[in-house]
C-alpha cells in the first residue's frame, strides 16, 4: 500500500473514531462481515455472498467471485471494521471481495438515505434494462431448442458460443460453420432477435479476424472475447479490418488494459466484470469509455444479488448497452436462486428487465437458504 493511500486510510478511521466518540453513527461504522460461497448444483456456477454489517444496525449485500480463501475473508474483516460505510468509493482491501464489499457498501448507503442505489449513483437515465441470456448447448439443435425457450422467457438478445473445434489454427471449413450455425439462430428466432458471438478468447488473431469479417452481414451486437488481449496492436489490426464490433473484459483483471484498448480505438463495447470491479468501479470506467462514445454491458456470471445490483448500475450509466442475466441450467438451479431472494429480479420481459423497487438494492437476502445451499461461510 504506498503512502498515499495509507494516508486516505487513517484519514477514514480518525473521521469514524471521532464520530463514534462524539456519541453519532451517521457514517455508519462497519461491524460485522460474514461470507457464504454457493455452487449451483448443475451448472457448478460459483459465487460468494458479502454481507455487511453496521452499528447502526443496517445491513448490506453484495456478491464477489468464488473462490475466497479464508485468509482474504480475515483481511478484509480486520480492514473493514469500524470503518465508515458510507466511505463505498475508497474503501478496498485489496482482496478478491472488493466488489462484493462495494455491492453491500452501496446497499447500506442507499438504505441509509432511504433511497435506490441507482439514485446514489446519479440516476436513473432508463426505467428499464435491456437483458442479454447465453444460449445452452453444444449443437446446433440444442442451441435452436435453448433460443426458443429462451424467447419464452421473454429474452430478444442472446450470447452464441463458437462450434466446437480442435488444434490451434481454423480454416475454411470452421467459418462455415460459424455462419451456417448463425443463419439456423437467425432462422430459429426470427427477425426481432440480436446475437453475441462469444468467442471465448480461444481464437488466434487470424481466425478471430476472419470471422469478424465473415459475420459483418449478421449485424451482430458484438463479437465477444474474439482472441485474448495479449498483443493489443493485434486487437487493433482486428478491430481496423471489420466493421463487426468488438466486446472485450471477461478475462481483464487491470483498469488499465482497458484504458488502453479505449485509446488506440480497438473497443465497441466494455465488458468489466460487476462481481470483480464492483459497481463503483464499473461507473468510472463507464464515464471513461463515454469520452470514447463506447457502450457498456458489464459482465456478470454470479446469482441474483448481482443481478440487482447490475440493474441499478444499468440504470445509472448514460450509455449502458444491455446486461448479461445468467439463466438457471436446470430446475435444482432455479430453485437456488429464487430462494436467495425473496423478490424476482431476473424476470424479463419483452427483452427487458425491470428496475427493482425500495431502498437499496431493492431485494431481500433470504439468509436461511444461504445456509442451506453453502458450500463455505466464513
Amino acid at each position: 500500500m504506498n503512502l498515499r493511500r495509507q494516508k486516505l486510510h487513517s484519514w477514514i478511521a480518525l473521521q469514524a473514531s471521532a464520530a463514534v466518540a462524539a456519541g453519532g453513527n451517521r457514517d455508519h461504522p462497519i461491524s460485522d462481515l460474514t461470507v457464504w460461497g454457493l455452487r449451483e448444483p448443475t451448472s457448478s456456477r460459483s459465487y460468494t455472498v458479502v454481507r455487511i454489517r453496521t452499528g447502526s444496525g443496517l445491513t448490506g449485500y453484495g456478491e464477489a467471485p468464488a473462490p475466497v480463501q479464508p485468509r482474504d475473508v480475515e483481511k478484509a474483516r480486520a480492514f473493514l471494521t469500524g470503518k465508515p460505510a458510507t466511505a463505498y468509493q475508497v474503501l478496498r482491501t485489496e482482496t478478491p471481495l472488493d466488489g462484493g464489499i462495494n455491492m453491500a457498501l452501496l446497499d447500506i448507503a442507499a438504505k441509509a438515505c432511504s433511497t435506490p442505489v441507482y439514485r446514489l449513483l446519479g440516476g436513473p437515465t432508463r426505467v428499464k434494462a435491456r437483458a442479454l441470456a447465453a444460449l445452452m448447448g453444444s449443437s446446433d439443435s440444442e442451441l435452436a431448442s435453448s433460443l426458443v425457450q429462451q424467447q419464452r422467457d421473454g429474452f430478444k438478445a442472446f450470447q452464441v458460443p463458437l462450434p466446437t473445434f480442435a488444434g490451434r489454427n481454423q480454416g475454411q471449413a470452421f467459418d462455415k460453420a460459424v455462419r451456417a450455425r448463425m443463419e439456423a439462430l437467425r432462422t430459429a428466432g426470427g427477425a426481432d432477435v440480436d446475437f453475441v458471438l462469444d468467442g471465448g478468447g480461444k481464437l488466434t488473431a487470424g481466425d478471430a479476424g476472419s470471422v469478424a469479417a465473415s459475420l459483418e452481414r449478421f449485424h451482430l451486437l458484438w463479437f465477444n472475447e474474439p482472441c485474448s488481449v495479449s498483443n493489443l496492436q493485434t486487437i487493433r489490426k482486428i478491430s481496423d479490418e471489420t466493421v463487426t464490433p468488438l466486446g472485450f473484459g471477461h478475462s481483464i483483471d487491470h483498469q488499465g488494459v482497458f484504458q488502453d484498448l479505449l485509446r488506440q480505438g480497438s473497443i465497441d463495447i466494455l465488458r468489466p466484470n460487476i462481481s470483480r470491479y464492483g459497481p463503483s468501479k464499473v461507473r468510472q470506467l463507464a464515464i471513461m469509455a463515454e469520452t470514447y462514445y463506447v457502450a457498456v454491458a458489464p459482465n456478470h456470471e454470479g446469482g441474483p444479488i448481482a443481478t440487482a445490483a447490475a440493474v441499478h448500475l444499468a440504470a445509472s450509466l448514460p450509455n449502458f448497452f444491455i446486461q448479461h442475466v445468467p439463466r438457471p441450467a436446470s430446475e435444482q438451479d432455479r430453485e437456488l436462486r429464487s430462494a436467495i431472494v425473496s423478490q424476482p429480479v431476473e424476470v424479463v420481459k419483452d427483452g427487458f428487465l425491470q428496475l427493482p423497487g425500495g431502498s437499496g438494492f431493492g431485494i431481500e437476502v433470504n439468509e436461511s437458504a444461504l445456509n442451506k445451499y453453502k458450500e463455505v461461510s466464513a
